[in-house]
Formats: structure tokens, C-alpha cells, sequence
């Protein structure tokens, strides 16, 4: 009986000595996640559609807008226009250098926040985790049966803001 005791006074102790930080740490965020809006700043470096390069007018901001059905779309804007890259978040698979691969389907168009326009598109976008702190590339590219679509962004590192 005494050990039984003496084993227990030790386990006691132990747990008391351990540190408030050795917790089970929450789960490193993930990118796109879960659903809602992602804005990240940077450096829009090549949108173009068809022949027309709207590169010039680009925003230096892109949107990650995942549904609550898995359907993830990359959103730039140029010139109070948008394009989306638009595909399903279960798709998506590990590609090269840490990176992540998204399969596309549609690119949306738009004017403002409202997305109007949709086309079928084969394609595909490659991006890093922005929760890592160092700047990521994600560059698109899809083609329809009548045009080509390409989106080239890099973020500067900085974390990024979330909305629901």
C-alpha cells in the first residue's frame, strides 16, 4: 500500500511541475482553411486574360474566399475588375517546394464585389501557406475552349486578415 501511495505523491508532483505551455498546442493554420474571406497583401505580378494584359491595373491585394461547400477562389482585381481562379477545396494535393496544388474549373468574372460571369476552364493554381510568415507565391493558370486565363501574385510575409 505504501508504494501504491508513494507512486501516486510522485505522479502528483510531476504534474504540478510541468509547464502551462506543454498543453497540447492548437493545429498550425492552414491556407485556404476554413470557410470565409482571406485578403492578402503584396505584389500582383501578371494578370492577363486573352491577349489583354490588365498586369498594369492590378491590385496589390488578392482574396481567398472559401465556401462552406469547399469551393476555394483566388480573386484579383484590376481596374475595379475582378477574376477569379475557382476551384474545389478537396482537390487540392502537395505539390513541389512545400507548396499546394488547387484544380480549377471555373474562372469568374466580375465588377466590384459582385461575380457575374463564369467560364469552364481546365487549370490549375499553386500556392504556399501565408501563415508561415515568409512571402508565397500563388500563380494560376487555366484555358477554356476560347481563351487563356493567368494570375501571377506574391505576398510580402505579412500575416494575413481573415473575415467571416
Amino acid at each position: 500500500m505504501k508504494l501504491s501511495a508513494l507512486v501516486a505523491a510522485g505522479l502528483f508532483a510531476v504534474v504540478l511541475a510541468l509547464p502551462a505551455s506543454a498543453a497540447p498546442a492548437s493545429p498550425p493554420e492552414t491556407f485556404p482553411g476554413a470557410p470565409g474571406v482571406i485578403t492578402l497583401s503584396g505584389k500582383c505580378a501578371k494578370l492577363v486574360v486573352a491577349k489583354f494584359d490588365a498586369t498594369k491595373g492590378c491590385k496589390n491585394e488578392l482574396a481567398s474566399v472559401t465556401l462552406a461547400n469547399g469551393s476555394v477562389t483566388f480573386i484579383f482585381t484590376s481596374d475595379g475588375k475582378a477574376l477569379g481562379f475557382q476551384g474545389d477545396g478537396s482537390g487540392i494535393k502537395p505539390a513541389s517546394n512545400g507548396n499546394a496544388r488547387l484544380p480549377l474549373s471555373l474562372v469568374t468574372t466580375g465588377v466590384g464585389n459582385k461575380m457575374t460571369g463564369q467560364v469552364k476552364v481546365a487549370g490549375f493554381c499553386t500556392f504556399g501557406n501565408p501563415y508561415a510568415g515568409k512571402p508565397i507565391a500563388i500563380e494560376c493558370t487555366a484555358e477554356s475552349k476560347d481563351s487563356s486565363f493567368t494570375g501571377s501574385f506574391r505576398t510580402g510575409g505579412k500575416l494575413v486578415k481573415k473575415d467571416k
